[in-house]
């Protein structure tokens, strides 16, 4: 358990046991998509949910203007959501917020400044919001709407008084409000995924498998912080029902769907599945997997992993893809898949440009985790490729970048890879380890943060459980740019001295990418040391052709491997192989202006 200041929210819906007691199903309905609504607005501010009630949530936000504003916004919503409905249907939410000390135990908060965010949730009115004046202090010059003080209450269980101020849409400054609410809901809309029951095409009574296997991917996909997965009540209800996907995405909001099927026979099992997105009906991937059944749990979180890897990288790819959903200002979001969509295509100016996209986004919104551990992915992988130049402020500036991104988004899987990621190309092996171990928690079915967890032991010297890492990820999730994982299985190999896989892995990752530089230069040090010197000597060749720059000296600066003699034995295979030791004074005699590499 851990102790630390935060901002809570609290929220019930006004009436709702009467509205549950005249349409059971429809007020559950109405629930889900109002929270659902809603959810990019609390992601906005930098808040969580803790968790979910019968008829309200509790929300956990690192500040009280980031939670005071987003409560704003949430009833601005759904005073314009609840606008043109009659009154028996219209859904009103009261909030409570108060900030203090709070005891952390995994998700839960607990304590009495939990307790008395919920005791300020009965005061609110319907639609309104209740603060207390603690909070308020602190918030109320930085809110565009006024609120009233409302006076002292004592609360159950709640030793001293609470002074408190109240707010609702129909006071002043809700038009200003209702108009910022509108932006920012539509400013960060993520996409939205939607997996629909898998079908079982065997026996009635393999149908816990299907099922079991549609649950364990919505929660694996869930895991991931670039897209919203809709919850098992969302697409249940379409299980067994003939519908198209199109009016079932409309239904749920959903950008994507997932849909597939489960065939069992004797003790083998396939799975087939495909995403699609179903505005246009277009099929943008498909997956099939035929395991043996054995230990069936086992099998099923494998065929999950498997799933939700391949899905994942799809999703981003489309949307990096895909054009702007909104036709007015030019937002950060918007900014960051422009990026995204150069960055995929893996040239040397298409790295240009989703870098400087990506610091136009960060710019735009400097609260975008996501824009700045791409940033730093970026610009590493740049100097990695010898498409930028190494310098101490770069590597320092990438490293910034992945401390922040794990600051403003703790609960990302990606976010915590790349700061582990940069850590271990800096040398700082235990703090790597440290942070892939907390990526690897946040999402074990993140394949790249198994492969990070991997570089780790490789920048330790622990090459053969490397090699099985890098593996994984690689068969896994072998599509997603982001990760290098052929390269790396290459050095590995490289250093146990078993230089025909480096060569084959070398001749993978020169599949994606012919000019990466480090794949070009492991697959000269391999044949130097395998004794073909003439295939050595034109590799050299090739490597120096594009990088004309580089000598082993400028090369090994940025390998910071914990064991000096994985360093000196790659530094042999590049003598051997016939790269220049040092300076290429002949060329140019100005160190400051010469690339590093």
């Amino acid at each position: 358990m851990e102790r630390r200041l935060a901002a809570i929210v609290c929220a019930d819906v006004a009436g709702y046991s009467r509205m549950m007691g005249a349409d059971e199903a429809g007020t559950h309905a109405a629930f889900k998509a109002h929270r659902s609504a809603i959810h990019p607005i609390i992601l906005n501010h930098g808040g969580r949910v803790v968790k979910n009630t019968g008829d309200g949530f509790l929300l956990e936000f690192p500040s009280i203007v980031g939670a005071a504003e987003a409560a704003v916004a949430m009833q601005t919503l759904m005073a314009e959501r609840n606008h043109h409905l009659p009154a028996d249907r219209a859904m009103q939410f009261r909030l409570g917020i108060h900030m203090g000390d709070v005891i952390a135990d995994e998700d839960e908060v607990f304590g009495d400044d939990v307790n008395i965010a919920v005791r300020l949730e009965s005061v609110a009115a319907p639609g309104g919001l209740a603060i207390s004046a603690k909070a308020y202090g602190e918030v109320g010059r930085h809110l565009s709407v006024a609120l009233l003080d409302a006076g002292t209450h004592r609360f159950k269980n709640i030793k001293e008084p609470v002074g408190v101020w109240t707010w609702a849409p129909e006071g002043a400054g809700a038009a200003e409000a209702k108009r910022e609410v509108t932006s920012l809901a539509q400013q960060y809309r993520t996409a939205i995924v939607g997996v629909l029951p898998f079908v079982n095409l065997s026996e009635a009574r393999d149908e816990y498998f299907s099922d079991g296997l549609t649950e364990d991917l919505i929660h694996a996909l869930s895991l991931q912080s670039f897209y919203r997965v809709l919850a098992r009540n969302s697409t249940f209800p379409f299980k067994d029902k003939n519908v198209s996907t199109r009016l079932i995405a409309r239904e749920i909001d959903a950008t994507y769907l997932i849909q597939g099927s489960v065939r069992r026979a004797g003790s083998k099992v396939r799975v087939t599945a495909e995403l699609i997105a179903p505005e246009t009906g277009e099929q943008l991937w498909t997956g099939r997997y035929d395991r043996d059944i054995g230990d069936i749990f086992a099998m099923q979180d494998e065929i999950t992993t498997s799933l939700s890897t391949a899905i994942a990288t799809e999703i981003f790819r489309a949307e990096a893809s895909a054009p702007p959903r909104m036709s007015h200002d030019v937002t950060a979001w918007d900014r960051f898949l422009k990026a995204l969509s150069h960055y995929y295509r893996q040239t040397k100016e298409d790295f240009d440009a989703s870098i400087a996209l990506c610091k136009e986004a960060i710019a735009l919104d400097p609260k975008l985790s996501i824009a700045h551990a791409y940033l730093a992915t970026i610009q590493i992988q740049g100097i990695q490729f010898g498409w930028i130049k190494s310098t101490r402020e770069l590597w320092a500036e990438g490293m910034a970048l992945a401390e922040t991104s794990v600051r403003l988004d703790p609960r990302s899987s990606f976010a915590f890879s790349i700061l582990s990621w940069a850590h271990a190309l800096e040398g700082h092996y235990e703090a790597a380890m440290d942070a892939a171990n907390r990526a690897v928690a946040l999402n074990p079915y993140d394949m790249g943060a198994r492969g990070v967890l991997g570089i780790c032991h490789f920048v330790t010297g622990e090459h053969r459980k490397a090699i099985e890492l890098f593996s994984m990820a690689a068969q896994r999730g072998n599509s997603d740019p982001r990760y290098q994982w052929a390269a790396l299985n290459a050095f590995s190999h490289y250093l146990l001295g078993q230089y025909d896989a480096t060569l084959s892995w070398a001749r993978e990752q020169l599949y994606i990418n012919p000019n990466h530089m480090q794949a070009l230069a492991v697959r000269a040090a391999a044949l130097a040391q395998l004794g073909r010197s003439a295939e050595a000597v034109e590799a050299k060749e090739v490597l120096m052709s594009s990088y004309p720059n580089l000598t082993v000296e400028r090369h090994l600066r940025n390998f910071h491997w914990k064991q000096a003699a994985d360093v000196e034995h790659y530094r042999d295979g590049l003598l051997k192989a016939g790269v220049p030791a040092g300076k290429l004074t002949l060329v140019q005699t100005d160190a400051r202006r010469a690339a590093d590499f």
